[in-house]
């Protein structure tokens, strides 16, 4: 589904991901993180895909501020180092302020 979002400007944090074999409670914390994420200040929300190992999520901030306090979040940060332990064979981060955006919807 894609995000509904607000005019902008606003931010994105796109987190890309290269999983390593097996679950190993991967799906339980993704969507431990996700329901947790929607509970935070200024999420605005998110969008998600995976294939073959690759994974890019899409998070939608209000401020650069939400962000780090959401880096910052405890649980979050938990995850995140179980992530790089256990799920992740590598990945990247980027925040990217969106100045524009454009909207098709054909139904």
């Amino acid at each position: 589904m894609i995000a509904r979002t607000p005019a902008a400007p606003y931010y994105a944090v796109i987190f890309s991901s290269l999983r390593t074999e097996g679950d190993q409670g991967y799906s339980e914390a993704a969507s431990r993180m996700l329901a947790l994420a929607r509970e935070q200040p200024g999420f605005l929300g998110v969008e998600s895909a995976r294939e073959d190992g690759l994974g890019i999520t899409v998070s939608y901030w209000e401020s650069e501020a939400a962000i780090v306090a959401w880096k910052q979040q405890a649980e979050h940060s938990a995850v995140r180092e179980q992530g790089r332990a256990t799920w992740y064979s590598a990945f990247q981060t980027r925040v990217c302020k969106v100045e524009r955006a454009y909207t098709f919807n054909a139904t």
